[in-house]
């Protein structure tokens, strides 16, 4: 077994047929079982780069491997059979208005693992949401009716449904209070406490929290990767514009 969950090896991205990529040659390996953040000014490839990740984007060149798998051999169904393999938490949290709480942490063992009882599913949902701190009398209530930090739990009670191995994190934290953020942070970091080895991948604009809770880094420019290393790295780096961003991310803790 590789003592990497994902690599990326040489990974360029054009949307016009070549004539400008996105991604430059991104050369990348996230560490099996590690909390790695992905940091960078915006444009400069953060989503993209999470999206071959998940193997929503094709390369233009290069290979994407995950969990020893080379995605770009996969047809669609294939990928969509991976996909079980991951678990993502979306920006919004991205619950379906019309079902409850319960509900929406079901939504993916009714779509992937419908061998299984109407009673084993909710056992599954009660334990995802009891692992992410969220109280059984909010179970039977709709998304509008409970808070933002609610929402978010509820959110990654249902990317943790079907046990992933890769816990994906799109920007968790964007538009949230101070409060409210680092509640996510802490959620995140006590929910790869508990998944069981799981890796987690995180793409944030919160340079502070990244450094706080990540065990690896990793700063995009430009369509490449600039630095990759720990927090300790970041900090010593004599790169001017990582010197810049840390200078800039932590006038903002």
């Amino acid at each position: 077994m590789s003592e990497y969950s994902i690599e990326l090896h040489d990974v360029k991205k054009s949307f016009d047929g070549g004539k400008d990529f996105v991604l430059k040659g991104i050369d990348l390996k996230i560490h099996r079982g590690s909390l790695t953040a992905i940091i960078g000014f915006s444009g400069t490839g953060k989503s993209v780069l999470l999206k071959h990740m998940l193997g929503l984007y094709r390369p233009t060149s290069g290979d994407v491997h995950v969990l020893g798998s080379d995605l770009s051999q996969m047809d669609d169904n294939e990928l969509t059979q991976f996909r079980c393999k991951y678990g993502v938490l979306f920006q919004s949290a991205a619950l379906f208005d019309d079902m409850t709480v319960l509900e929406n942490v079901m939504f993916p063992l009714d779509e992937h693992r419908r061998q299984l009882s109407l009673e084993a599913k909710i056992q599954i949902a009660h334990k995802k949401l009891n692992m992410v701190g969220l109280e059984e009398k909010h179970y039977g209530k709709l998304p509008s009716q409970i808070s933002g930090g609610m929402q978010k739990r509820t959110g990654l009670a249902r990317a943790l449904a079907l046990d992933p191995e890769i816990l994906i994190y799109d920007e968790p934290t964007t538009g949230l209070d101070p409060i409210l953020t680092e509640m996510v942070d802490n959620l995140i970091v006590e929910t790869h406490k508990l998944s069981g080895g799981a890796t987690s991948v995180m793409v944030s604009h919160d340079l502070a929290a990244a450094f706080r809770i990540a065990d690896f880094i990793v700063m995009l420019d430009a369509g490449k990767v600039l630095l990759s290393g720990t927090a300790d790295d970041f900090f010593k780096s004599e790169i001017e514009l990582v010197k810049r961003f840390v200078n800039k991310g932590m006038k903002h803790q």
